[in-house]
């Protein structure tokens, strides 16, 4: 494990059932990382994220944050330490509008002023227009988005707890051409600010200029490490991960 890791998963094993999701499963990412999780559906991808946030507790190992272990904190203590996370199927509050999502990510580092001032739409417009929402969505409730606008409402969200480590579950699926070429435009900006990312993708595409390393899975092990091109021209990946006999 590296001295400068931002975030450690050391010996995490998960089981349900009979069935292991993580096998014995240990790798790091750095501070400013950004790496890429890629495999088949089942392959234990969404588990590594729902372990790291605290919402499933692996049966043995440990997750070590900034060197320091969390495996025993419960899912808001992670946020608050700066751990955020977006669902592959989006989870917004369905009876609040747009911005009054992004305000609950906020509402920890605003309480005082919301309480004594009352709320300040700032902050939620600027989180809502750098992720491409429009002005017009800002009222709106999100059951009256788009799948796209449903992803970026939930990349919003995430944003709004002021993260320094963001895991994105497959925030491209559902977008056009054009939303994922702004939606990466902001994953590299928050980069070059010196944010860290571990993304799921199946838009292989997409994912290879966002990311410094992969990491392919498959029944929750790890088949294959190392730059994208050498994990995609690995030859158990090609075969389990890409339909290649």
């Amino acid at each position: 494990m590296s001295d400068n890791a931002h975030l450690q998963l050391d010996h995490v094993v998960k089981h349900f059932g009979g069935l292991t999701a993580t096998n014995d499963l240990s790798f790091d990412v750095k501070h400013g990382e950004s790496l890429g999780l890629i495999g088949p559906n089942g392959a234990g991808k969404t588990t590594i994220f729902n372990l790291i946030m605290g919402e499933y507790r692996q049966d043995s190992g440990d997750i070590l944050y900034q060197n320091q272990s969390i495996t025993k904190l419960p899912t808001h203590a992670r946020i608050l330490k700066g751990v955020t996370r977006t669902y592959q199927v989006p989870r917004p509050f369905s009876e609040m509008s747009v911005l009054e999502n992004i305000q609950i990510g906020l509402m920890p580092n605003q309480l005082r002023e919301m309480i004594f001032q009352g709320p300040d739409r700032q902050k939620e417009e600027e989180i809502a227009r750098n992720v491409g929402l429009s002005e017009q969505d800002f009222n709106r409730p999100p059951t009256e988005l788009s799948i796209g606008d449903l992803r970026k409402l939930e990349l919003a969200r995430a944003l709004a707890t002021n993260p320094s480590l963001m895991l994105l579950d497959e925030v491209f699926a559902g977008l056009t051409l054009a939303e994922i070429a702004q939606i990466a435009e902001l994953i590299n900006k928050k980069r070059q600010e010196g944010m860290t990312f571990i993304i799921i993708s199946h838009d292989l595409r997409s994912l290879e200029p966002l990311i410094d390393r992969a990491i392919a899975m498959s029944f929750g092990s790890i088949v294959a490490q190392g730059t994208f091109s050498e994990v995609i021209s690995d030859q158990h990946v090609q075969k389990t991960y890409l339909g290649d006999s």
